[in-house]
């Protein structure tokens, strides 16, 4: 059975365009690496838990922030390694310079017996969109394609608090 994980893609607006929220994950691998690194806020879930209700935790642990308004589902995409991803789109707006995440424990350098902890994601940024498809990983760029599908139809611009 294929990991999943589930995330949310927060957008606002600015100088008529759409911004997106992504966040660039921290450690030493992606120290580094920018293009094709950043990614929704997001993590893992088990059945136990709705996946709704895991993208607004997984936000709120790898920003600081809680995400509220109208979530809009998206449709589930495959992430290169296999994992499912389950994502909705809510608008909103946050100091994203202000984004601080939980952190986790690695053996670094592999194989030293050396410790080290790390932020989950390093830093937050808003993007307008064509950037952002620059910036996000390649397999979470059908996101983008879903939520310029739905600003196109719905017109949403209400803001999250």
């Amino acid at each position: 059975m294929a990991r999943k994980s589930a995330g949310l893609l927060m957008y606002r607006r600015r100088s008529g365009q759409v911004e997106v929220l992504l966040v660039h994950p921290g450690g030493p691998f992606w120290t580094h690496k920018d293009a094709g690194a950043w990614s929704i806020p997001k993590g893992e879930f088990t059945d136990e838990e709705p996946p709704l209700d895991a993208a607004r935790r997984e936000f709120q642990e790898e920003t600081g922030f809680t995400a509220s308004g109208v979530f809009h589902p998206l449709t589930p995409i495959r992430q290169a390694g296999g994992k499912i991803v389950h994502a909705w789109a809510v608008a909103g707006d946050l100091d994203a310079n202000a984004a601080h995440s939980n952190t986790y424990k690695l053996e670094w350098p592999p194989h030293s017996g050396q410790w080290k902890t790390y932020p989950e994601i390093d830093r937050a940024a808003w993007f307008p969109v064509p950037q952002a498809r620059a910036k996000l990983l390649k397999s979470q760029l059908p996101l983008l394609d879903q939520l310029e599908h739905l600003l196109g139809n719905t017109g949403q611009t209400t803001q999250a608090g």
